[in-house]
């Protein structure tokens, strides 16, 4: 039986959500950004951001991908299950994740993305989890918190497909 214990509460969570937004805002002022969500945990960071992004002209887009392996971890192998629907090239490209841990799949996508020749490619991420990362090339330009190593859900994050509602990051204890 698992249990959720709140790690950053929803006010705490929206305040962070809207420092990201108006620090994107600063550094793109007077440009167009193309915002890229890796499916499914980032969709909902990336709706609440694209909301508090003041710039005129914000454009979204998808990726889903499966890292698959054996366990709960990324074996780094990565495939593509969905591919964006818009050309990269020339435009001012914001990767949002949901969580970065080992960094495997944000390394792997971002060298795809740097070969379609965006003017700029810029990664954001509502929880990074540095303890985690086994690569070292995966630069994080917006960070909203680091987490411990622990099972966190919420906000897009899941677990067995659960908790993915809830407004609030959790951490996942089991009984």
């Amino acid at each position: 039986m698992e249990r959720v214990e709140v790690l950053l509460d929803e006010a705490t969570v929206n305040k962070r959500i809207a420092d990201i937004g108006a620090q994107i805002s600063k550094d793109f002022e007077g440009r167009e950004v193309h915002l890229i969500c890796v499916l499914k945990g980032g969709a909902p960071f990336m709706c609440e951001l694209a909301k508090r992004i003041t710039l005129p002209k914000v454009s979204l887009d998808f990726m889903s991908v499966s890292s698959y392996g054996s366990g709960t971890k990324s074996s780094g192998v990565v495939k593509i299950v969905k591919d964006l629907d818009e050309e990269l090239e020339g435009k001012n490209v914001i990767v949002i994740e949901d969580i970065i841990d080992s960094g495997r799949t944000l390394s792997y996508l971002m060298e795809i993305f740097r070969q379609r020749h965006p003017a700029d490619l810029k990664l954001c991420t509502l929880l990074d989890k540095p303890e985690g990362r086994v690569v070292d090339d995966v630069t994080v330009d917006y960070v909203g918190f680091e987490v411990p190593d622990e099972f966190v859900v919420g906000y897009g994050l899941d677990y067995d497909q659960k908790y993915r509602n809830l407004p609030y990051i959790g951490v996942v204890k089991f009984d």
